[in-house]
């Protein structure tokens, strides 16, 4: 990733650490949870989270390296599959990227904004729509 990118992700992650990513699975969706405190993003079962809370254990977890961003422009990025039996690699490396969409795309971020500052002008289907997922 550019540095340059990452310096907008970990600034907007600051003002809004949470948000929810669904999971396209079959015939429907299992809604992820994402925490961010830079520079990690941890993912989880949002079932799981409403569940257990803070002790809910991660299926996922990405650390993004910065010690190149000055030299190289560089970022590098490397994710951790902590559940096999919860997300295959392939879900994960999905999840990753549409978490940084909605970071880094101004109009994804509006959702994730609304998502921890407006929690009451929320709708899920609005994630849903973004992602050209089917509300169910």
């Amino acid at each position: 990733m550019k540095a340059q990118l990452y310096r907008l992700l970990e600034q907007r992650a600051a003002e809004c650490r949470y948000f929810v990513i669904p999971l396209w699975r079959g015939n429907g969706y299992v809604t992820m949870f994402a925490q961010v405190e830079a520079p990690h993003m941890i993912f989880t079962g949002l079932e799981d989270y409403k569940a257990r809370g803070t002790q809910a254990a991660p299926y996922l977890t990405s650390t993004f390296y910065t010690e190149l961003s000055e030299t190289k422009d560089l970022v590098f990025i490397r994710g951790d599959v902590v559940f096999t039996s919860k997300l295959t690699d392939e879900e994960a490396k999905w999840i990753m990227e549409t978490a940084q969409s909605f970071y880094l795309n101004d109009t994804r971020y509006k959702l994730l904004e609304r998502f921890n500052k407006h929690t009451h002008d929320f709708e899920f289907k609005d994630v849903l729509q973004a992602l050209d997922m089917p509300i169910l």
